[in-house]
C-alpha cells in the first residue's frame, strides 16, 4: 500500500475491523529478508559487535539446528544484539528506454510455419509463430501485421513477455486468447487475458489494456490469486476480486479498486476503496507487514500490526503497535541503517500494562559497527531495560545481564588489537549492582612473530584491565586495576623414529592496584616464568580399507610455585577441562589465577576413518603434579596431585549425524562432569540435543548438582507441514525451564504459522507464562524468504 492509500484507510475506519485485518493479511508485504545494504550495493559486514566482541558465524558442527556458538576474546557471557544482514539494493527499472540488444529501428525476428505477404502491405504468419523484438518475445498461433499502421492482430493462445524485462520468465507474462497491439508489442487491447507475475501471482480478466509504452497494465473485472486453479476444481483456496487491477511495471505496484477477499469461494472481507500493494518481485516497500495475533497468560489476547517505512536504500523504520484486549498498550520501534563503512540497528518499546499498573515500562537495545581506517572496527552497544520481567513478558530476550559500551578491534595475520569500555547492569534477583563490577575496561594487544636466533614461533601480549564497583564499602566494593605482559615461545622439531619434540618457554608479569579491600595490599606484583618440553608420536596405518590415526602425547611443564592468595580471583573461577586444553600450560580462563609447579599433561588420541565415510575418534588423558596445586578448589576436577581422567569421544556418520561425549571421572570411576551432544541434519529432520551433568561446587557458584537437557527439533510432519519443538529441562530441580512447539504450513499461495510456548521461570519480578502466536500470509504480494521443509503444491490431474 502506498502512504496515500493508507491515509484513506485510516480516514474510513468505519469500514470495520474485519475488513482492515483482511486487507493487512492479503496485502501486507514482508520486508524481504529483513536486510539492509550500503550505498554502493555491496553487502556490508553481516555481524554486529556484541558484548564484548562479535559472535562467530556458521553453525555448530554438533548442533546444526542450534544457534551458533560464541567465540569471544573475553567470555563474560553478556548478550549482544542480533546480527545484521545486508543485501544488494533493488535493480532500477526504467521503461521504455531500458538498454536492449540492437538499435531501436532494428527489424523484428519472426519464426512461423508459413508466412504470406498480401498486397505488399500486409504480412500474415501462421502456425507456431514466435516473434523477438527489443527484448520482448511473442508466441501465438497467427499474426497479422498491417504494413501501413504497423498494428498487430494476434490470435491465440498468446504468450507475451514485457519488452526490456531484466528476467522475462521471472517478471510479468501475458497469456491471452487474442490481442491487438502496436508495432512495439507494448500498448493495446488484449482479450481473455491472464497476467502472471514472477510465476506466482495470477490475474485473470475479461479484458486487459496496456498503455504508457508497456508500463501500465489494466485488467477489468479481474480475479487475482496465487493458488493453483484446476479445471476439475476451479475454486482456489483464496482469491481477490476487484473492479480493476492496474500493474505498474516500473514501480512494481498493484492498484486494486474495491477489492473483495474470498476464501473457498465465500466472501469474507471487502474494502470499498482503492488499495495499493507490491507485486511478488518487491523486497522493500513502505506499508503494513503481516499482522500477528499473540495471546499470553500475562497480557491476554492481543494483535501486532507492524508498519514498515523505507528511508531510501540505506535505512528503514518499523513501527509496531501492540494492543491487547485490556492489559497492554505497546509501541515497538526498530530503526536500521547501513552505509559504506558501517551498519546499525536500534530496537525499543514502551508499554503501559496492568502487570505493573501505573508504571511505564520499556527497553532500548542499540548496536552499531563501523569500519575505520587500517582495518580497525568500532562497535557501539546500548542495552537498557526497565526490568527483567519486561524482557520476558514481551518475548524480547532471556538475557539477565546487560552491557553498554564501546569496543575497538583490529585483527590481521600476525596482530590482534582489542579494547572495550562499558557498563554492566544485572537484572538478576540475587545480584546487587552496587557490589558487582559495573564499569569495566579492557585493552589487549597480541603479536605473533618468529625469532631469528632461536627459531620457532613466539607470541607477545600486553593487556590492561580495570573494573569498578559502585559501592564504597570495604571488601564488597572492591575495585581492581591490572597491567600484564606475557611472552610465549614454542619450537618443534621432527626427531628420529617419527617423534615430534617441542621446547616451550614463557613469561608472564602482572601489576595489580587493589582498592577498598583491607584483605589485600594496595599494590601487588607477580612474575611467573614457564619452561617445558613436549613429545608427540603420530602414527598412521590402515586395516580393511580404514585409516587409523594414533597419537600419544606427553608434556612436561614447570613454573615456580605460587598460591596467589594476595590477588583476588575474579576472572578465572569457571574452569574448563576438555580435549581442547588438555595440553595447555594454563587452564584458567582469565589472568587472576595461574597453574604453577611441576606438572605433566599426558594423553592419547585415536581416530578411525572408514572408507564408507563415517569416522570415530577417542581422546583420553589427565594431568599429573609433583605437588598439589592449591589454586584449585578441593572439589575441582583438576585438584590434587592427579586430576580426574578426561575421556572424549566423537562420531560422524558422514551423512548428517554427529555425536560427541565428554566425561571427567576419578580413579574410582565417579563421574564429576559429563556432556553429551547430538546433532542430526537431514532435509526432513534437524535435531540438536545435549545433556549436561556437573557436580556441585560452592567455589564456582553451584550449591547443588547441575543436570540439564536441552533439545531443539525440526521435522517434516507431512508435505507442506514443518514443526519445531524446543525444550529445556532441569533434572536437579525436577522441572522444565522452557518448552515450545511451532507448526508452519506452506503451500503455493498461503503460509500459516502457529505456536505455543511455556516459560517456567519464577522470581520476584518474573512469573511463569504461556503464550500462543498465530500469523497468516497470502502469497503473491511482496517477496518472502524460503522456510525449511517442503511446500505443498496442488496438482491438476487430467
Amino acid at each position: 500500500m502506498s502512504g496515500q492509500d493508507r491515509q484513506t484507510i485510516t480516514g474510513r475506519g468505519q469500514a470495520g475491523l474485519l475488513a482492515g485485518l483482511a486487507c493487512w493479511a492479503v496485502l501486507a508485504q514482508p520486508l524481504a529478508g529483513q536486510q539492509l545494504f550500503d550505498q554502493t550495493g555491496r553487502p556490508t559486514s553481516s555481524a554486529m559487535t556484541g558484548a564484548p566482541l562479535a559472535t562467530s558465524s556458521g553453525e555448530a558442527a554438533l548442533a546444526p539446528a542450534a544457534p551458533a556458538l560464541q567465540d569471544t576474546i573475553l567470555g563474560d557471557r553478556t548478550p549482544g544484539s542480533a546480527p545484521l544482514e545486508t543485501v544488494a539494493p533493488d535493480a532500477d527499472i526504467t521503461l521504455p528506454a531500458r538498454p536492449a540488444e540492437g538499435a531501436a529501428e532494428d527489424a523484428a525476428t519472426v519464426l512461423a510455419d508459413s508466412m504470406e505477404l498480401q498486397g505488399d502491405r500486409t504480412l500474415i504468419a501462421a502456425g507456431g509463430v514466435v516473434v523477438w523484438y527489443q527484448g520482448a518475445r511473442l508466441v501465438a498461433s497467427r499474426l497479422v501485421v498491417d504494413g501501413e499502421s504497423g498494428a498487430l492482430t494476434i490470435e491465440g493462445p498468446v504468450h507475451l513477455s514485457r519488452p526490456g524485462a531484466a528476467d522475462p520468465e521471472a517478471e510479468a507474462v501475458l497469456i491471452a486468447d487474442s490481442a491487438q497491439l502496436d508495432r512495439q508489442l507494448q500498448d493495446g487491447i488484449i482479450r481473455g487475458a491472464r497476467l502472471v507475475i514472477a510465476r506466482e501471482l495470477q490475474l485473470a480478466a475479461e479484458e486487459l489494456t496496456r498503455s504508457g509504452e508497456g508500463r501500465f497494465t489494466r485488467l477489468t473485472r479481474v480475479v487475482a490469486s496465487s493458488c493453483q486453479v484446476c479445471a476439475s476444481d476451479p475454486t482456489p483456496l483464496w482469491e481477490i476480486r476487484a473492479r480493476s487491477i492496474t500493474h505498474d511495471a516500473e514501480t512494481r505496484l498493484l492498484t486494486l479498486e474495491r477489492p473483495q477477499l474470498r476464501a473457498f469461494g465465500l466472501p469474507i472481507a471487502s474494502a470499498p476503496f482503492t488499495i495499493t500493494a507490491p507485486d511478488p518481485t518487491v523486497e522493500r516497500r513502505t506499508g503494513f507487514l503481516r499482522p500477528e495475533i499473540r495471546t499470553t497468560s500475562g497480557l491476554g489476547f492481543g494483535i501486532k500490526a507492524p508498519y514498515f517505512v523505507t528511508l531510501g536504500d540505506q535505512a528503514d523504520l518499523t513501527l509496531t503497535p501492540y494492543l491487547s484486549a485490556s492489559r497492554t498498550s505497546t509501541l515497538e520501534l526498530r530503526y536500521r541503517r547501513a552505509w559504506r563503512s558501517g551498519v546499525t540497528e536500534w530496537n525499543g518499546a514502551v508499554s503501559r500494562d496492568d502487570i505493573r499498573p501505573g508504571e511505564t515500562r520499556g527497553y532500548l537495545f542499540g548496536n552499531a559497527l563501523v569500519d575505520l581506517p587500517r582495518d580497525y572496527r568500532l562497535g557501539v552497544q546500548l542495552q537498557l531495560a526497565s526490568d527483567r520481567g519486561y524482557l520476558l513478558d514481551y518475548d524480547i530476550t532471556e538475557a539477565d545481564r546487560l552491557w553498554s559500551g564501546l569496543t575497538l578491534e583490529r585483527i590481521t595475520r600476525d596482530r590482534l588489537v582489542f579494547g572495550r569500555v562499558g557498563n554492566y547492569h544485572s537484572l538478576r534477583d540475587d545480584e546487587d549492582n552496587a557490589t558487582s563490577p559495573a564499569q569495566v575496561a579492557d585493552v589487549l594487544w597480541q603479536r605473533r612473530f618468529s625469532p631469528r636466533l632461536i627459531g620457532g614461533e613466539g607470541v607477545m601480549e600486553w593487556s590492561v584491565h580495570a573494573h569498578r564497583r559502585p559501592s564504597d564499602e570495604d571488601e564488597v566494593g572492591r575495585d581492581v586495576a591490572r597491567g600484564s605482559v606475557g611472552l610465549d615461545w614454542r619450537r618443534s622439531e621432527i626427531l628420529p623414529g617419527g617423534l615430534v619434540g617441542a621446547a616451550i618457554a614463557g613469561l608472564d608479569a602482572d601489576l595489580y592496584r587493589i582498592a577498598q579491600d583491607d584483605r589485600y595490599d594496595d599494590v601487588v606484583s607477580r612474575v611467573d616464568p614457564l619452561v617445558g618440553v613436549e613429545l608427540r608420536w603420530p602414527l598412521a596405518g590402515s586395516a580393511g580399507g580404514a585409516t587409523h590415526l594414533v597419537e600419544p602425547v606427553a608434556q612436561l611443564l614447570w613454573s615456580p610455585r605460587g598460591e596467589d592468595d594476595d590477588i583476588p580471583n575474579e576472572d578465572g573461577r569457571l574452569i574448563e577441562f576438555d580435549e581442547g586444553n588438555l595440553f595447555s600450560d594454563n587452564r584458567f580462563p582469565g589472568w587472576d589465577a595461574r597453574e604453577t609447579g611441576l606438572r605433566a599433561n599426558v594423553g592419547v588420541s585415536w581416530t578411525r576413518i572408514d572408507p564408507a565415510g563415517w569416522s570415530l575418534g577417542l581422546t583420553g588423558g589427565r594431568v599429573l603434579r609433583a605437588r598439589e596445586d592449591r589454586v584449585f578448589a578441593a572439589g575441582s576436577p583438576l585438584a590434587g596431585r592427579r586430576s580426574d581422567w578426561l575421556l572424549a569421544a566423537h562420531y560422524d556418520s558422514g551423512t548428517g549425524l554427529a555425536v560427541a561425549n565428554r566425561a571427567l571421572f576419578d580413579d574410582s570411576f565417579r563421574v564429576s562432569r559429563n556432556e553429551l551432544r547430538l546433532g542430526w541434519l537431514r532435509p526432513d529432520l534437524q535435531l540438536s540435543a545435549g545433556h549436561l551433568w556437573i557436580d556441585s561446587d560452592a567455589d564456582e557458584g553451584r550449591p547443588q548438582d547441575t543436570s540439564e537437557l536441552t533439545a531443539t527439533l525440526g521435522w517434516q510432519i507431512a508435505e507442506g507441514w514443518w514443526g519445531n519443538a524446543e525444550t529445556r529441562y532441569d533434572f536437579a530441580a525436577d522441572r522444565a525451564q522452557r518448552a515450545s512447539l511451532d507448526v508452519t504450513y506452506r503451500n503455493e499461495c498461503v503460509t500459516v504459522e502457529m505456536g505455543v510456548s511455556r516459560r517456567f521461570t519464577r522470581a520476584d519480578e518474573v512469573r511463569p507464562e504461556t503464550s500462543l502466536d498465530l500469523s497468516v500470509r497470502l502469497g503473491g504480494f511482496g517477496s518472502q524468504k524460503d522456510g525449511p521443509g517442503t511446500v505443498a503444491r496442488r496438482s491438476c490431474l487430467r
